[in-house]
């Protein structure tokens, strides 16, 4: 109660893997965003009745080979049976004789896991790391026990354990990538490049909201968002995190709720912030050295951070940006039309992996690592619907505009309302949020 319905949502993320409590879902996949999968002792072929492994299964045998040597190899060692991992849009439980995932398409991916107890039942935080692959590498890491983490391994075992998934010693015990998801995949990244996430990523490269309380102390915070920071005190998301007072979340480029100018009429400055071109350009230079591919690459990391890795700080920022381009007028119809024609193509592909409701009779608990869909994502008073809204009648109501900017609107408009349920020709004026920091500032003058 009290928390804005985006981060009652958000929040709700947390449960699967947030502290030890639930047990793993016994359903299978129930999104178009996860597959959850036995990896389990007896090698590609019997590990899943489709997707990647019944792919394997249908393979040559010269095909399977020359895609096991130029494929990417994640070499996971002693990872506990019942542990949830993921690795990009694919869970799976891990079995017993499971030791990593083979076939891997060399670029970037994002690991994701969380720990069980010794019964399997409950789950520790979700952590999570961006990897980039080159063809043929081999990736080693090993459970830490008492971490409850992957961790590194000295050049000397690496090298070791590389020459023997080269000699195919682990072959039985690899599980394969499910390339029939890896379209979806792309999408998600198609801007994710290595030099994005070196640029983002926190030293040491693990994203868990279980070392996010600290940031939610010192990030601005809505009455609201600080209900969320008490949330996660009270659930002790910390609790089990190792004890590392210096370290820091992302590096995440800090976007401004408003704009701000001295010398200028109270008037100017309200259209400034209606329309925030002027806002978008000043980041673009300050932050991005003018790269608009830079920032499109930071709000898939956010994204992939805030939906596998369960990272309210991700959230926040996929948010920020979010924000940022939707409350653009002049940017999509006259200076960065081709920007705005690839930012709607990448909320588009989010929205229609990420946040797809389902119509199944499962429950929730069901949904394995997925995003918790909750009724407060499909409501119209979350800041997405008002901006949304106000954004596609901007490029439809324009007198020219482009034609890939205007198709992509269109697609972009049946999704909303076909995955929300959203009524986008109605007025939702009386929809803002004031509590909510991005919402558009107006100014009056003293005496008006």
């Amino acid at each position: 109660q009290g928390l804005p319905r985006t981060l009652q949502a958000a929040a709700r993320l947390l449960p699967l893997c947030s502290h030890r409590r639930r047990p793993p879902p016994p359903a299978p996949p129930v999104s178009s965003l996860t597959q959850h999968r036995e990896l389990a002792a007896s090698g590609a072929v019997g590990m899943a009745s489709s997707g990647g492994g019944a792919a394997a299964a249908r393979m040559d045998p010269e095909a399977a080979t020359e895609l096991a040597r130029k494929g990417v190899t994640l070499l996971l060692l002693d990872v506990p049976q019942h542990t949830v991992l993921g690795l990009d849009t694919q869970v799976f439980s891990v079995g017993p004789r499971f030791r990593g995932i083979k076939m891997v398409p060399p670029g970037p991916h994002f690991l994701h896991y969380c720990s069980p107890s010794r019964h399997g039942n409950e789950f520790a935080p979700t952590v999570g790391f961006f990897l980039t692959t080159h063809p043929s590498q081999v990736v080693v890491r090993r459970w830490h026990a008492q971490e409850e983490r992957l961790v590194t391994l000295s050049e000397e075992e690496e090298i070791r354990y590389s020459e023997a998934v080269k000699r195919f010693e682990f072959d039985d015990q690899l599980g394969p990538y499910n390339l029939d998801s890896f379209g979806d995949w792309k999408q998600l990244s198609s801007y994710l490049s290595q030099s994005v996430i070196e640029r983002l990523e926190p030293i040491g490269g693990e994203i868990t909201i279980a070392l996010e309380a600290s940031w939610m102390d010192r990030a601005p915070q809505t009455d609201m968002e600080r209900r969320l920071m008490e949330q996660l005190r009270e659930d002790k998301f910390a609790k089990k995190a190792p004890a590392q007072p210096e370290r820091r979340g992302c590096y995440y480029t800090t976007i401004p709720a408003s704009v701000k100018h001295r010398n200028i009429s109270a008037d100017e400055l309200t259209l400034l912030n209606l329309d925030r071109t002027s806002l978008l350009e000043t980041v673009l230079a300050k932050s991005y050295q003018g790269q608009e591919d830079l920032l499109l690459g930071e709000l898939q990391f956010s994204f992939i951070a805030f939906m596998m890795g369960q990272s309210l700080e991700a959230f926040m920022q996929w948010k920020a940006l979010v924000s940022l381009l939707l409350s653009c007028s002049e940017a999509p119809l006259h200076t960065r039309t081709q920007m705005f024609v690839k930012f709607i193509r990448v909320i588009y592909y989010q929205f229609k992996h990420g946040f797809q409701r389902t119509h199944d009779s499962r429950s929730s608990e069901d949904k394995g690592n997925s995003l918790f869909l909750d009724e407060a994502w499909f409501s119209r008073d979350i800041f997405l619907y008002r901006l949304s809204k106000d954004f596609l009648a901007v490029i439809f109501e324009a007198q020219v505009v482009d034609g890939d900017l205007l198709s992509w609107a269109r697609k972009l408009k049946t999704l909303l309302e076909t995955t929300f349920g959203w009524d986008l020709e109605n007025n939702a004026a009386n929809l803002i949020d004031e509590d909510d920091e991005f919402a558009p500032v107006v100014v009056e003058m003293d005496g008006s």
